[in-house]
Protein backbone atom coordinates (compact mmCIF):
# COMPACT_ATOMS: atom_id res chain seq x y z
CA UNK A 1 0.00 0.00 0.00
CA UNK A 2 1.28 3.48 -0.61
CA UNK A 3 0.52 6.51 1.16
CA UNK A 4 -0.08 9.93 -0.66
CA UNK A 5 0.68 13.06 1.17
CA UNK A 6 -0.04 15.87 0.04
CA UNK A 7 1.87 18.83 0.57
CA UNK A 8 -0.43 21.66 1.97
CA UNK A 9 -2.36 22.59 5.32
CA UNK A 10 -1.28 19.46 7.57
CA UNK A 11 1.79 18.49 6.00
CA UNK A 12 3.47 21.64 7.34
CA UNK A 13 2.92 20.15 11.29
CA UNK A 14 3.51 16.70 10.35
CA UNK A 15 4.48 15.81 7.46
CA UNK A 16 8.22 15.27 9.18
CA UNK A 17 6.34 12.88 12.06
CA UNK A 18 4.24 11.27 8.95
CA UNK A 19 7.26 10.53 6.74
CA UNK A 20 9.10 9.37 10.30
CA UNK A 21 6.28 7.21 10.94
CA UNK A 22 6.04 5.43 7.74
CA UNK A 23 9.81 5.10 7.49
CA UNK A 24 9.87 3.09 10.88
CA UNK A 25 6.88 0.98 9.47
CA UNK A 26 8.53 0.53 6.33
CA UNK A 27 5.57 1.58 4.24
CA UNK A 28 6.15 3.23 1.13
CA UNK A 29 4.39 6.88 0.29
CA UNK A 30 4.41 9.21 -2.01
CA UNK A 31 4.48 13.22 -1.17
CA UNK A 32 3.36 15.56 -3.95
CA UNK A 33 4.87 18.35 -5.77
CA UNK A 34 5.45 21.46 -4.63
CA UNK A 35 3.04 23.99 -5.32
CA UNK A 36 3.22 25.64 -8.94
CA UNK A 37 0.69 26.78 -10.70
CA UNK A 38 -0.26 23.27 -12.22
CA UNK A 39 -1.53 22.66 -8.60
CA UNK A 40 -3.02 26.25 -7.93
CA UNK A 41 -5.26 25.41 -11.71
CA UNK A 42 -6.38 21.95 -10.15
CA UNK A 43 -7.61 22.91 -6.53
CA UNK A 44 -9.18 26.48 -8.02
CA UNK A 45 -11.14 23.77 -10.18
CA UNK A 46 -12.27 21.94 -7.41
CA UNK A 47 -12.75 24.90 -4.88
CA UNK A 48 -15.67 26.99 -3.97
CA UNK A 49 -15.08 31.04 -3.82
CA UNK A 50 -15.11 31.17 -0.35
CA UNK A 51 -12.52 29.14 0.08
CA UNK A 52 -9.47 30.27 1.00
CA UNK A 53 -6.01 30.01 -1.20
CA UNK A 54 -4.15 27.54 1.29
CA UNK A 55 -7.51 25.12 1.29
CA UNK A 56 -7.23 25.82 -2.76
CA UNK A 57 -3.78 24.25 -2.83
CA UNK A 58 -4.56 21.62 -0.57
CA UNK A 59 -7.64 20.50 -3.07
CA UNK A 60 -4.73 20.43 -5.36
CA UNK A 61 -2.35 18.63 -4.15
CA UNK A 62 -4.82 16.06 -3.60
CA UNK A 63 -5.91 15.72 -6.78
CA UNK A 64 -2.50 15.56 -8.25
CA UNK A 65 -2.23 12.68 -6.13
CA UNK A 66 -5.39 10.71 -7.36
CA UNK A 67 -4.54 8.19 -9.69
CA UNK A 68 -0.48 8.01 -8.79
CA UNK A 69 -1.15 5.96 -4.95
CA UNK A 70 -3.51 3.62 -3.47
CA UNK A 71 -4.97 6.08 -0.52
CA UNK A 72 -4.41 9.71 0.25
CA UNK A 73 -3.84 10.64 4.22
CA UNK A 74 -6.36 13.65 5.36
CA UNK A 75 -6.25 13.99 9.11
CA UNK A 76 -9.09 15.36 11.23
CA UNK A 77 -7.90 17.58 13.57
CA UNK A 78 -10.27 19.76 15.41
CA UNK A 79 -9.08 20.87 18.43
CA UNK A 80 -6.11 19.97 21.50
CA UNK A 81 -8.07 21.15 23.84
CA UNK A 82 -11.22 23.70 24.96
CA UNK A 83 -9.29 26.81 24.33
CA UNK A 84 -7.14 25.18 21.45
CA UNK A 85 -9.10 25.17 18.53
CA UNK A 86 -8.03 25.08 14.97
CA UNK A 87 -10.11 26.51 11.84
CA UNK A 88 -13.20 24.55 10.44
CA UNK A 89 -10.97 23.32 7.59
CA UNK A 90 -8.63 20.73 9.20
CA UNK A 91 -11.82 19.31 10.31
CA UNK A 92 -13.57 19.61 7.41
CA UNK A 93 -11.64 19.19 4.59
CA UNK A 94 -11.22 15.06 4.79
CA UNK A 95 -15.23 14.87 3.95
CA UNK A 96 -15.33 17.58 1.34
CA UNK A 97 -11.81 15.71 -0.03
CA UNK A 98 -14.35 12.46 0.30
CA UNK A 99 -17.48 14.33 -1.72
CA UNK A 100 -15.44 15.26 -4.57
CA UNK A 101 -12.73 12.98 -5.68
CA UNK A 102 -13.14 9.20 -6.52
CA UNK A 103 -10.47 8.22 -4.43
CA UNK A 104 -9.84 6.29 -1.51
CA UNK A 105 -8.99 7.96 1.64
CA UNK A 106 -7.59 7.19 5.25
CA UNK A 107 -8.16 9.33 8.47
CA UNK A 108 -7.32 9.74 11.71
CA UNK A 109 -9.02 12.42 14.70
CA UNK A 110 -7.47 14.70 17.10
CA UNK A 111 -9.91 16.18 19.38
CA UNK A 112 -8.77 16.54 23.10
CA UNK A 113 -12.23 17.24 24.43
CA UNK A 114 -13.12 13.95 23.41
CA UNK A 115 -10.45 12.13 24.54
CA UNK A 116 -9.13 11.89 20.82
CA UNK A 117 -5.18 12.33 21.36
CA UNK A 118 -2.33 12.79 19.21
CA UNK A 119 -0.92 9.62 20.15
CA UNK A 120 -4.29 7.10 19.73
CA UNK A 121 -4.54 8.91 16.29
CA UNK A 122 -1.95 7.42 15.00
CA UNK A 123 -2.67 4.32 16.53
CA UNK A 124 -5.80 4.53 14.86
CA UNK A 125 -3.55 5.45 11.75
CA UNK A 126 -1.49 2.43 11.93
CA UNK A 127 -4.50 0.37 12.38
CA UNK A 128 -5.35 1.81 9.01
CA UNK A 129 -2.29 0.50 7.52
CA UNK A 130 -2.78 -2.64 8.75
CA UNK A 131 0.03 -2.35 11.60
CA UNK A 132 -1.19 -3.52 15.56
CA UNK A 133 -1.75 -0.70 17.91
CA UNK A 134 1.32 -1.60 20.03
CA UNK A 135 3.62 -1.19 16.89
CA UNK A 136 2.01 1.87 16.21
CA UNK A 137 2.31 3.92 19.25
CA UNK A 138 5.91 2.45 19.49
CA UNK A 139 6.80 3.46 16.23
CA UNK A 140 4.82 7.23 16.77
CA UNK A 141 7.14 7.61 19.83
CA UNK A 142 10.00 7.06 18.21
CA UNK A 143 9.36 9.17 15.19
CA UNK A 144 8.99 11.98 17.94
CA UNK A 145 11.92 11.69 19.38
CA UNK A 146 13.68 10.63 15.80
CA UNK A 147 12.34 14.46 14.56
CA UNK A 148 12.76 16.26 17.99
CA UNK A 149 16.47 16.44 17.51
CA UNK A 150 16.40 18.35 14.15
CA UNK A 151 13.36 20.57 15.49
CA UNK A 152 15.31 22.49 18.36
CA UNK A 153 17.86 22.67 15.84
CA UNK A 154 16.03 24.77 14.14
CA UNK A 155 14.43 26.25 17.07
CA UNK A 156 17.98 27.36 18.87
CA UNK A 157 19.15 28.92 15.09
CA UNK A 158 15.67 30.86 15.01
CA UNK A 159 16.70 32.66 18.36
CA UNK A 160 19.89 33.01 17.88
CA UNK A 161 19.56 35.06 14.83
CA UNK A 162 17.51 37.71 17.41
CA UNK A 163 20.96 38.50 18.31
CA UNK A 164 22.14 39.82 14.22
CA UNK A 165 23.49 43.13 13.65
CA UNK A 166 21.80 42.79 10.40
CA UNK A 167 18.27 44.14 9.83
CA UNK A 168 16.12 41.79 11.60
CA UNK A 169 11.97 41.26 10.41
CA UNK A 170 9.35 38.56 11.86
CA UNK A 171 7.81 36.67 9.14
CA UNK A 172 4.03 35.92 10.90
CA UNK A 173 2.07 33.26 9.24
CA UNK A 174 0.68 29.83 9.62
CA UNK A 175 4.22 27.34 8.29
CA UNK A 176 1.76 26.18 5.15
CA UNK A 177 1.65 29.73 4.09
CA UNK A 178 5.14 30.88 4.91
CA UNK A 179 6.61 27.64 3.44
CA UNK A 180 4.39 27.05 0.57
CA UNK A 181 6.32 27.36 -2.61
CA UNK A 182 4.08 29.69 -4.22
CA UNK A 183 2.96 31.32 -1.55
CA UNK A 184 5.69 32.47 1.34
CA UNK A 185 9.16 31.05 -0.73
CA UNK A 186 9.20 34.44 -3.03
CA UNK A 187 8.69 36.47 0.23
CA UNK A 188 11.81 34.52 1.54
CA UNK A 189 13.89 34.90 -1.05
CA UNK A 190 13.27 38.30 -1.54
CA UNK A 191 14.12 39.01 1.80
CA UNK A 192 17.34 37.18 1.93
CA UNK A 193 18.93 38.50 -1.68
CA UNK A 194 18.01 41.82 0.31
CA UNK A 195 20.27 40.92 3.56
CA UNK A 196 17.44 40.80 6.17
CA UNK A 197 17.58 38.32 8.85
CA UNK A 198 14.30 36.48 9.06
CA UNK A 199 12.94 35.52 12.26
CA UNK A 200 9.97 32.60 11.57
CA UNK A 201 7.27 33.01 13.85
CA UNK A 202 6.46 29.11 14.64
CA UNK A 203 10.35 28.52 15.22
CA UNK A 204 9.82 28.73 19.05
CA UNK A 205 8.86 26.46 21.66
CA UNK A 206 5.02 26.02 21.63
CA UNK A 207 4.70 25.79 25.49
CA UNK A 208 6.34 29.34 25.67
CA UNK A 209 4.25 30.63 22.63
CA UNK A 210 0.95 29.51 24.12
CA UNK A 211 1.79 31.05 27.57
CA UNK A 212 2.42 34.46 25.62
CA UNK A 213 -0.03 34.39 22.98
CA UNK A 214 -2.66 34.29 26.23
CA UNK A 215 -0.52 37.96 27.54
CA UNK A 216 -1.72 39.27 24.10
CA UNK A 217 -5.31 38.38 24.29
CA UNK A 218 -6.43 35.92 27.23
CA UNK A 219 -9.72 34.88 25.11
CA UNK A 220 -7.71 33.78 21.93
CA UNK A 221 -8.78 30.11 21.75
CA UNK A 222 -7.20 29.40 18.35
CA UNK A 223 -4.27 27.16 18.83
CA UNK A 224 -1.87 27.70 16.04
CA UNK A 225 -3.02 31.73 16.03
CA UNK A 226 -2.26 31.81 19.50
CA UNK A 227 1.15 30.88 19.38
CA UNK A 228 2.49 33.13 16.10
CA UNK A 229 0.80 35.63 18.16
CA UNK A 230 3.22 34.64 21.20
CA UNK A 231 6.37 35.43 19.20
CA UNK A 232 5.06 38.83 18.47
CA UNK A 233 5.14 38.98 22.13
CA UNK A 234 8.64 37.69 22.54
CA UNK A 235 10.25 39.38 19.34
CA UNK A 236 9.00 42.76 18.89
CA UNK A 237 11.69 44.75 20.91
CA UNK A 238 14.26 42.67 19.09
CA UNK A 239 13.62 43.37 15.22
CA UNK A 240 12.95 46.05 13.35
CA UNK A 241 10.11 44.87 11.88
CA UNK A 242 7.20 42.67 11.45
CA UNK A 243 5.76 41.12 8.20
CA UNK A 244 2.00 39.38 8.57
CA UNK A 245 1.12 36.58 5.84
CA UNK A 246 -2.41 35.69 5.38
CA UNK A 247 -4.14 33.60 2.50
CA UNK A 248 -6.96 35.28 1.46
CA UNK A 249 -9.56 34.93 2.48
CA UNK A 250 -8.63 33.94 6.14
CA UNK A 251 -11.34 34.56 8.34
CA UNK A 252 -9.12 33.33 11.25
CA UNK A 253 -6.23 35.42 10.55
CA UNK A 254 -8.70 38.84 9.77
CA UNK A 255 -9.67 38.77 13.31
CA UNK A 256 -6.21 38.32 15.02
CA UNK A 257 -3.71 39.84 13.12
CA UNK A 258 -6.14 42.82 13.86
CA UNK A 259 -5.88 42.16 17.43
CA UNK A 260 -2.18 42.08 16.77
CA UNK A 261 -1.88 45.35 15.11
CA UNK A 262 -3.88 47.37 17.75
CA UNK A 263 -0.88 46.21 20.01
CA UNK A 264 1.99 46.92 17.77
CA UNK A 265 4.13 49.32 18.37
CA UNK A 266 7.14 48.23 15.96
CA UNK A 267 6.31 48.81 11.72
CA UNK A 268 4.79 46.29 10.05
CA UNK A 269 3.15 45.50 6.81
CA UNK A 270 0.26 42.74 6.02
CA UNK A 271 0.53 41.02 3.31
CA UNK A 272 -3.19 39.11 2.05
CA UNK A 273 -2.36 36.64 -0.96
CA UNK A 274 -4.40 35.25 -3.51
CA UNK A 275 -4.14 33.03 -6.85
CA UNK A 276 -3.74 36.59 -9.15
CA UNK A 277 -1.15 38.29 -7.14
CA UNK A 278 1.58 39.72 -8.66
CA UNK A 279 5.58 38.87 -8.02
CA UNK A 280 6.19 42.61 -9.36
CA UNK A 281 3.67 44.24 -7.19
CA UNK A 282 4.71 42.49 -4.09
CA UNK A 283 8.56 43.20 -4.75
CA UNK A 284 7.46 46.67 -4.84
CA UNK A 285 5.85 46.40 -1.28
CA UNK A 286 8.56 44.63 0.32
CA UNK A 287 10.89 47.46 -1.22
CA UNK A 288 9.47 49.87 0.41
CA UNK A 289 8.79 48.61 3.97
CA UNK A 290 12.41 47.37 3.91
CA UNK A 291 13.50 51.15 2.87
CA UNK A 292 11.46 52.39 5.75
CA UNK A 293 13.03 50.16 8.27
CA UNK A 294 16.60 51.13 7.60
CA UNK A 295 15.80 54.88 7.34
CA UNK A 296 14.17 54.02 11.17
CA UNK A 297 17.19 51.73 11.73
CA UNK A 298 19.59 54.68 10.96
CA UNK A 299 17.89 57.29 13.35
Amino acid sequence: MTVGIPRGLFYYYYGELWLKFLDILHIPYIVSEETNQYIIDLGRHYATDEMCLSMKIYLGHIASLVGKCDVILIPRIDNFGRMNQTCTNFLAVYDIAQNIFDAKFITYDIDYLKGQTEEEAFKKLGKELGVDGETSIRSYHNALISIDYQKQKKICLNIEKLESKRLKILLVGHPYNIYDNFIGKPIIVFLEKNGIEIIYADLFHENMMEELGSKMQENLYFKYSKNLMGSIVLCEEKVDGIIFLTAFPCGIDSLVNELAFHYLKKPYIDLVMDELDSSVGLETRLESFIDILKRGAAY
